[in-house]
């Protein structure tokens, strides 16, 4: 009987969200022009590069025009993150007892990874920092720092990725994008209103302050990722 009551439920469930969604006129146009301004679409395709001096309007939109949200976003992040901390966490005593799950890795892997650290870090700078101009942004940049963090820690056994220094970064990169947000407030304007002047198109002193809140992001994102992966990576042996 409770199998037949679940089914008619989604069943019930399903008939009005495939209702609901049948009535939103996606990718469509009151008027049948695609640049109509009367739409989100056209006013995002019409204003983007003109207001904010971003060539990707990808990334204006992201972090303008829908920057709330992507607050939301990191957030969820650090809220993860601050999960799997709590359920893994070790107290200091057991500290010395950790031992990186990994078996150590040959000299030839443990070399490459020492000249390639840096090239990928940079590479994740890069990304963040060109995020108004290039594809890419925060979440890119920060993924490939981090990615780079685990190269290291799974070449050597011995390599700390620093957890205070990681929660600094994390914090100072948060206490950034909350602070640009309210700036726009105690401007008389709207929360992460682009405030500073938009600067010239395709220059990379541009768009305001897009480019501050993405790098904001990507510092953010590349400490909590590695801090996961290094969270991952150590285990208590069993005695």
């Amino acid at each position: 009987m409770k199998k037949v009551l679940v089914l008619v439920l989604l069943v019930i469930v399903g008939y009005f969200l495939t209702d609901t969604f049948n009535l939103i006129p996606f990718g469509e146009n009151r008027i049948g022009n695609p640049q109509d301004e009367q739409t989100v679409a056209g006013y995002y395709l019409n204003n983007t590069v003109e207001k904010t001096s971003v060539a990707n309007t990808v990334t204006a939109i992201v972090v303008n025009y829908r920057g709330f949200d992507t607050l939301g976003e990191v957030t969820v992040l650090f809220l993860a993150t601050t999960g799997l901390g709590s359920i893994l966490f070790r107290r200091k005593e057991d500290e010395e007892e950790i031992e990186r799950i990994n078996k150590p890795s040959s000299s030839l892997m443990q070399t490459g990874s020492r000249v390639l650290f840096p090239l990928i870090a940079l590479l994740g700078i890069y990304v963040f920092i060109h995020g108004h101009l290039t594809p890419g942004g925060g979440f890119q940049g920060g993924a490939i720092i981090a990615t780079g963090f685990l190269l290291m820690l799974i070449s050597y056994k011995n390599f700390k990725a620093g957890h205070t220094m990681l929660n600094w970064v994390e914090s100072l990169a948060g206490i950034t994008f909350v602070s640009i947000g309210l700036w726009g407030l105690l401007t008389g304007g709207t929360f992460l209103e682009n405030v500073l002047p938009a600067g010239e198109l395709n220059n990379l002193i541009s768009g305001g302050v897009i480019p501050i809140i993405y790098i904001a992001v990507g510092f953010k994102v590349a400490a909590e990722l590695t801090g996961v992966l290094d969270i991952l990576l150590n285990i208590k042996p069993k005695k």
